[in-house]
């Protein structure tokens, strides 16, 4: 049975989805802005940057596979609000680490991706119910959103990197605002907009989860999203570093560069929704994708730091709708959306997860520009699987 939602109660609703956006992009991008900071100050090695980011990727892929749990068990606003005080929790951890040892970090790691990984699955859900409800394309302005917590994030990183402000204090207030903030944006979701839960059995959902995986639309779906999430994820953990060690920026200005491409991101999931509506999901991901193609050649391949600063704006408006689009495809019919969505969000977090463990580790014997070829390849692979988001027939109005 669907909750029927006055007005007010659906603007309340929605903005606090908005508010975990944009805390949980805020969260993320302050500690990727700081990361050559943390390396400086432990002396890691590239591959031990790799080893420690591996903690986020392991407790963010505990938190995906927790969600819905936690979900049936708190509701989806308490949910969403526990998610990122866990998270902020574990940003504190991660600070603490960075004046004693890697050890603590990754235990912070760990704690800050398991907060993460249960709200950003707790958060796309919701924001699929908002689309549905609304009738217009809105998650990538949600993702948009999420974009807009990760510049704020960045410059922010960025203006701590320059005036010295040691990494212990600086995640230790981002920890503060997201255990403060988003427990009372929450609220309206748990008492306004928790939808009620579909009458099946544990069998039957197990079942329809399954069949989800085994799919040709879902599985072409989720390689949309898992070359996508790979370039995404991979710019999060590594473009700042990249920019430092491969084109010999400063460590400020491989912050910049960061906010350089959040900033394309931004604007891509800003104008994504009304360019989807009205030219279709498929012309718009394969642009997306080609221009992505571009910007990733010019990154890794120009021996000129400006042209490969330039680069990260095609880089970041291609990879821009990649996940969201293939959220609302993945979503199209409403009685399959819960098991499908969950299958190509896990394929699209894994990617963007895992994926940039495995760049520092091959970064460590080729060189992190060479490391990002690989990102390319997922990239093109992405395109070509493109046609899957198309609408079915049977499905349209």
């Amino acid at each position: 049975m669907t909750i029927r939602r006055t007005q007010p109660t659906t603007r309340a609703w929605l903005g606090a989805v908005f508010i975990a956006f944009i805390l949980s992009g805020f969260g993320l991008s302050s500690w990727v802005a700081r990361i050559p900071a943390v390396r400086d100050d432990l002396q890691l090695s590239t591959g031990s940057v790799g080893l420690v980011i591996l903690g986020l990727s392991i407790g963010s892929i505990a938190g995906l596979t927790m969600a819905n749990p936690i979900v049936t068990w708190l509701g989806a606003g308490r949910a969403m609000g526990a998610a990122l005080v866990v998270a902020g929790a574990g940003l504190a951890i991660v600070g603490a680490g960075s004046v004693s040892s890697p050890a603590v970090v990754v235990v912070g790691l760990f704690v800050f991706g398991f907060g993460q990984g249960s709200c950003d699955v707790i958060m796309n859900l919701e924001g699929a119910l908002v689309e549905r409800e609304i009738g217009r394309t809105m998650l990538p302005l949600m993702h948009a959103s999420f974009s807009l917590g990760t510049v704020t994030g960045a410059v922010a990183g960025a203006a701590a990197s320059k005036l010295g402000i040691p990494v212990l204090w600086h995640l230790g207030a981002v920890a503060v605002l997201l255990v403060v903030v988003m427990p009372i944006a929450a609220r309206f979701v748990a008492r306004r907009a928790v939808p009620e839960a579909p009458s099946m059995t544990w069998k039957d959902k197990t079942r329809s989860a399954i069949r989800a995986w085994i799919e040709a639309r879902v599985l072409l779906i989720g390689i949309v999203m898992l070359g996508m999430s790979f370039a995404e994820g991979s710019a999060s953990d590594w473009l700042a570093l990249a920019s430092v060690d491969g084109h010999g920026l400063t460590n400020t200005a491989g912050a910049i560069v960061f906010g350089v491409f959040v900033s394309a991101m931004t604007i891509g999931r800003i104008a994504g929704g009304p360019l989807i509506d009205k030219f279709g999901r498929v012309p718009v991901l394969r642009v997306s994708a080609a221009t992505a193609m571009v910007g990733l050649a010019a990154f890794i391949f120009s021996p000129w730091p400006a042209v490969a600063v330039a680069a990260v704006v095609p880089w970041g408006l291609g990879t821009a709708l990649g996940f969201p689009v293939g959220m609302s495809a993945a979503a199209d019919d409403p009685q399959k959306a819960a098991a499908r969505v969950s299958a190509v969000a896990t394929m699209g977090y894994l990617a963007f997860l895992a994926g940039p463990p495995l760049i520092g580790l091959i970064g460590a014997h080729i060189g992190l520009l060479n490391a990002l070829i690989l990102v390319l390849a997922l990239v093109v692979a992405a395109g070509l699987a493109a046609p899957a988001a198309r609408r079915p027939e049977s499905l349209k109005a």
